[in-house]
């Protein structure tokens, strides 16, 4: 037993000096193989002039929710949804009942106070036609006393004029109003455009208070497409420029839109910008609230660094490419920005020249010995748009 326990140890110990031999052979092969070969690519700089699909939404130019502004029901109404309307057009019609006594009696007093008013303009001119200013120039015809009596009895009669003249104004400037608010009972288009919304009846009663409106208005002739346009692209907003876009509902026609308002603010929350481009819509084709694909223009104003887009590696932590510098590796952090091609723009702290690896990858290890090996990318010497 004991000679049979000697001899397992023995074999146990060969085993491992075996396995200790082996090790320092293969660490021996590795050392005289030298430092892994490893593909690189330069870093160029070039301007960026290409064009990225984005998202859009069409709306309408002009939209106007219609409310009534007085309490009435509903006579008569001449449109529903989809029917055009011209500007100025009556479109629905009004009836209020206590709006017609109120202006017989806002009328009944500016004919009351007319008449009070000629009254008292008649008096004045009695007062001012009497002979008391010609009899004074005889001395002893008339009393001094009188003739003061006289002349403050024409200036009373004078101020209840003006006092008069003041209530028919008033009352005119009443009856005024109520023809006004009368008019409110015509609903009228307040530009050209079409129905798309209709939510009232004849004979229903509104009023300025109610939670829907009795018709929305929106344009088709001119529409709004709002572009929520990434923080990496907004550096040169080419504004006044054209831009392509496409419908689902005709995906293989491209239409044209213009720039022109650029709100200048980014949304904290989406870290985009929106744009507005103004769209001509003469046959109304297009129909607001279609969803599109934008062909943005991206433009930079200096060059900018490229790198194919294989060269850049992520893991958990970060987004980095390797450089390879005196030999050994580092790995530098970079941000994407756009991609032209099978090239990708990145800012991070890189120079144009700069050796990285063509396949960023996380198994080289920062500070390893390599051998760099060029190669020549075609697409990435010259960037192409998609």
């Amino acid at each position: 037993m004991r000679f049979a326990g000697f001899v397992i140890v023995v074999i146990c110990f060969a085993a491992l000096m075996a396995c200790n031999s082996s090790q320092r052979l293969t660490a021996s092969a590795a050392t005289q193989a030298g430092p892994a070969t490893v593909e690189v690519t330069p870093v160029i700089a070039k301007r960026l002039d290409l064009k990225v699909n984005l998202p859009g939404e069409l709306r309408p130019y002009e939209v106007v929710a219609i409310y009534p502004k007085v309490v009435g029901f509903l006579q008569w109404i001449g449109v529903d949804r989809g029917s055009h309307v011209r500007a100025g057009q009556l479109i629905a019609r009004l009836v209020a009942p206590e709006l017609v006594s109120q202006r017989a009696e806002a009328q009944s007093k500016a004919e009351a106070a007319q008449s009070q008013l000629a009254a008292g303009q008649a008096k004045v001119a009695a007062d001012e036609s009497t002979k008391l200013h010609a009899a004074a120039r005889t001395p002893g015809v008339v009393a001094g006393n009188d003739l003061l009596l006289a002349q403050k009895a024409v200036e009373a009669d004078q101020a209840q004029v003006k006092a008069l003249s003041d209530n028919v104004e008033a009352a005119k400037q009443a009856l005024r109003t109520v023809s006004e608010t009368e008019q409110y009972l015509r609903i009228i288009a307040p530009f050209d455009g079409v129905i798309t919304e209709r939510d009232i009846h004849p004979g229903a009663l509104v009023g300025p208070n109610q939670p829907i409106p009795m018709l929305r208005v929106e344009t088709l002739q001119h529409l709004r497409l709002i572009v929520p346009v990434p923080e990496t692209y907004i550096a040169v907003v080419p504004e006044g420029s054209q831009v392509e876009f496409t419908v689902p509902a005709f995906p293989r026609q491209k239409f044209m839109g213009r720039i022109a308002r650029i709100s200048h603010a980014v949304d904290a929350k989406t870290r985009t910008m929106p744009v507005e481009l103004d769209v001509n819509n003469p046959g109304g084709r297009l129909t607001p609230g279609s969803f599109s694909e934008v062909m943005w223009p991206v433009r930079r104003p200096g060059p900018s660094l490229l790198v194919p887009s294989s060269a850049i590696g992520t893991n958990l932590e970060r987004t980095f490419v390797v450089r390879v510098r005196n030999g050994k590796t580092e790995w530098v952090d970079v941000k994407p920005g756009a991609s032209s091609g099978s090239n990708t723009e990145v800012f991070g702290d890189l120079q144009p020249g700069d050796q990285i690896l063509v396949r960023g990858s996380d198994e080289l290890a920062p500070g390893m010995q390599v051998k760099a090996q060029r190669v020549v990318n075609i697409a990435h010497e010259t960037p192409q748009k998609p």
